[in-house]
């Protein structure tokens, strides 16, 4: 029986919605170093350029007729931040227009300024909202400049939340754009969970489902341990409306997980993804004759695989009477072995050499003894 642990694992169920659960390991490592120094140092030139371009607000014409409005700290601040005057001032001219809530160009261009210095400031994005409303904005020039400033800031909440914003109002016709921005996302972090939390909204909002498993295989190939392209493909086999759902699936998938584990059977990714495709439907699971076939031919590689040994154990708990071939790859006798020894042997097994998770093996093993006593 799949459990809660591998269900997590293969779907996010609604978009920014509940627990961060995705591995935030850092995937820049797969980056070539010098094409991620470079990235690193274009953005502090273009931090060093705007700051050398900058001129004080309160030095510009055009901003002559507002009384900017400090920051209001209380008169014995714990610990005042030093900010730069550069952003200082900006944010007191922000302060100002926001009192007066004008929505006007120049307010915009304030609030671009005010976005460069801190990206993630959401009183700042959640008011450029509301003015390019209020000037009928071209759209696709803030995709355009929400683009700009993502490049530095791929993982801010705020950004990805004014992009989901900016491509509802464009509609349909942003499609391939969105598609195309997670994508180079992805080239910086393959696990970035906003990006696919995005791309999953695009899917679901506007289609583009004909490429995503292709899409999904492609980063599998570039990396067979990317744990968020395999809980995409999962997403993909679900929901797509032109696959069939995960039933229709489930065999391609079986073989596609057997051809990964054979890559590198101690890769938990595609295990989990195999015991996903099971999920709810505990009776075809000791029913398959693949998924047993896939446990055989690994224990036979190495008969201390946790994996194979832990999905093993599943099968025996439904039901599953192992093959002479199974019960010989664990090295027992075969004459007198009952599936709930077997299933013993296997849970004291994994309790020896899973020594991280012995607690929960101890647990799954009492368990044993008390379904067998019942």
């Amino acid at each position: 029986m799949p459990s809660s642990e591998s269900d997590a694992s293969m779907e996010q169920e609604e978009e920014e919605k509940g627990k961060h659960n995705e591995d935030e390991e850092d995937s820049d490592a797969h980056m070539d170093p010098k094409e991620e120094d470079d990235e690193e140092d274009d953005d502090e030139e273009e931090q060093e350029e705007l700051q050398i371009k900058w001129v004080p607000l309160s030095k510009r014409p055009e901003w002559a007729d507002i009384q900017p409005v400090s920051q209001d700290d209380g008169p014995y601040p714990v610990v005042p931040i030093l900010y730069t005057a550069q952003f200082r001032e900006t944010m007191d001219y922000f302060r100002a227009i926001l009192a007066l809530d004008e929505r006007s160009p120049r307010a915009l261009l304030l609030t671009e300024e005010a976005i460069r210095l801190n990206a993630g400031n959401y009183t700042v994005w959640h008011f450029r909202k509301l003015v390019l409303q209020a000037l009928s904005y071209d759209l696709w020039e803030e995709l355009k400049f929400i683009e700009r400033i993502a490049k530095a800031n791929y993982k801010n909440y705020q950004i990805w939340h004014h992009r989901r914003w900016t491509a509802e109002n464009i509609g349909p016709a942003a499609m391939t754009t969105e598609l195309q921005f997670t994508e180079e996302a992805f080239l910086k972090d393959a696990k970035n969970y906003h990006a696919w939390s995005h791309r999953q909204w695009v899917l679901r909002t506007y289609g583009g489902w004909e490429e995503e498993l292709a899409f999904c295989d492609k980063l599998l190939h570039q990396d067979i341990y990317n744990n968020s392209a395999w809980n995409q493909r999962y997403f993909v086999i679900k929901n797509s409306p032109f696959l069939g759902g995960v039933g229709a699936m489930r065999e391609h998938e079986l073989n596609y997980c057997r051809d990964a584990i054979a890559v590198d059977s101690a890769n938990e990714s595609p295990w989990r993804y195999l015991k996903g495709l099971y999920k709810g439907d505990d009776e075809a699971l000791p029913r398959s004759t693949t998924v047993p076939a896939i446990v055989l031919i690994e224990l036979q590689k190495n008969k201390d695989c946790i994996y194979a040994l832990d999905l093993l154990l599943e099968l025996l708990c439904l039901g599953y009477e192992p093959s002479q071939e199974l019960i010989g790859a664990l090295g027992l006798q075969l004459d007198s072995c009952s599936a709930f020894q077997i299933a013993t042997f296997v849970c004291t097994h994994l309790k020896e050499i899973d020594t991280m998770r012995m607690l929960y093996w101890d647990w799954r093993l009492n368990a044993l003894s008390n379904a067998s006593t019942s």
